[in-house]
């Protein structure tokens, strides 16, 4: 883990000069769209985040310390999505956004008290499906199917909601299929480098939907608030994807969810065929300043659900047949590796934090993501 002072922060923001965050901050900043966080609690004191959480609509059976971050792990994820860079914080990707925070029942919340009085996460779903949040940013998961879990999803996709989730962190390890990323309606979201490579930490199955920044990106250290660390984790590339759809939403109002997710997966940086996701990047890097330049652009029907084909199989193995999972496990920010907390190989090369997947078939390929050139390695369904 490796310290970075808050003066030097933003300059650590690889990510939104790749983006070409500028440009698109002419066109939106997210003005007008709230974002749900859904995590262990939101710091609206720090610098960067003043001004710009709304707790007031939270209902009082998930209000119970929303505003009262006990990892840092969701603070990091508001600042990410909304922060304004105030005092050398974080520079949100839709500073013009504002956060709703909830907090949940996470590994890190030991103090049994505060856990009785703590949503879960199937109730604090629930209460930003009635909120005015347009987007649901969930960068926490576990390796199993809960039926609560899954109907508080169903019940938010009702509600017109776009969400988000990291596909967990566990590639290296079990590769144990992550929720709630893996629910139908649910964009799971791997992480990228610099280079727009998948991570080797990075989870993948067919429950993968769209790539995002997620290492090397900078976060609070812990709960006190004091500094910022390296970070990594699909966390962060949620959170950066949620930032990416306030972007557009705030530019185009009066699109539903559904063609708002459509756009991104329409104008992702890929070099396969589009009904062909590959299994780590799925639909490819997400580019929002491709629709927001693209006054031509034409979205889907506000009907027509952009990921049918995945929300009516499931999550399925590499034969296709219907995935296995581990039963209900205990939620964590970032399947266990809070994205707070990075280890000391992140701050290496960029070569090295790429998948290399030469044994089963993959092909290094060059596109042109966000206006700069990516070097990405994937690996399609079935290869």
């Amino acid at each position: 883990m490796s310290s970075a002072a808050a003066a030097d922060v933003q300059s650590q923001q690889w990510y939104l000069s790749a983006m070409k965050a500028d440009d698109m901050w002419t066109v939106s900043t997210g003005k007008g769209v709230e974002v749900a966080v859904i995590d262990t609690g939101v710091n609206p004191d720090t610098p960067s985040l003043r001004g710009q959480v709304t707790a007031e609509d939270v209902p009082p059976s998930v209000a119970h310390g929303a505003t009262e971050d006990y990892d840092g792990h969701g603070t990091t994820m508001a600042e990410l999505i909304a922060g304004t860079g105030a005092g050398g914080g974080l520079k949100g990707l839709a500073p013009g956004a504002k956060i709703v925070p909830y907090r949940i029942k996470l590994d890190g919340l030991m103090d049994e008290a505060q856990r009785k009085n703590t949503a879960t996460s199937a109730q604090a779903i629930r209460a930003a499906a009635d909120s005015d949040a347009k987007i649901i940013n969930m960068s926490f998961g576990s390796p199993g199917d809960d039926a609560e879990e899954r109907a508080a999803i169903e019940y938010a996709q009702s509600k017109g909601k776009l969400m988000f989730a990291g596909v967990g962190n566990g590639g290296e390890k079990s590769g144990l299929i992550d929720y709630p990323a893996a629910y139908p309606y649910v964009v799971g979201v791997a992480a990228s480098d610099r280079n727009g490579s998948v991570t080797k930490f990075s989870d993948h199955g067919n429950y993968v939907d769209l790539a995002s920044p997620g290492l090397n990106i900078p976060s609070w250290c812990d709960k006190t608030f004091r500094s910022y660390c390296t970070g990594r984790g699909t966390s962060h590339a949620s959170a950066i994807a949620s930032a990416s759809a306030a972007l557009i939403w705030s530019a185009h109002p009066d699109w539903t969810a559904n063609q708002v997710l459509a756009s991104l997966i329409d104008t992702a940086g890929r070099d396969w065929a589009r009904d062909d996701p590959s299994t780590y990047l799925g639909y490819g890097l997400i580019r929002p300043r491709k629709v927001l330049e693209d006054d031509t652009y034409t979205p889907v029907p506000a009907d027509t659900d952009p990921l049918a084909v995945e929300n009516s199989v499931g999550v399925t193995d590499k034969e296709g047949n219907p995935a296995l999972s581990s039963p209900p496990a205990s939620p964590q920010p970032g399947k266990g590796t809070s994205g707070s907390q990075a280890a000391a190989a992140d701050t290496g090369s960029d070569t090295s934090d790429s998948m290399i997947w030469a044994a089963i078939g993959a092909a290094a390929a060059v596109l042109v993501a966000g206006g700069g050139v990516f070097a990405y390695l994937r690996s399609r369904r079935g290869a």
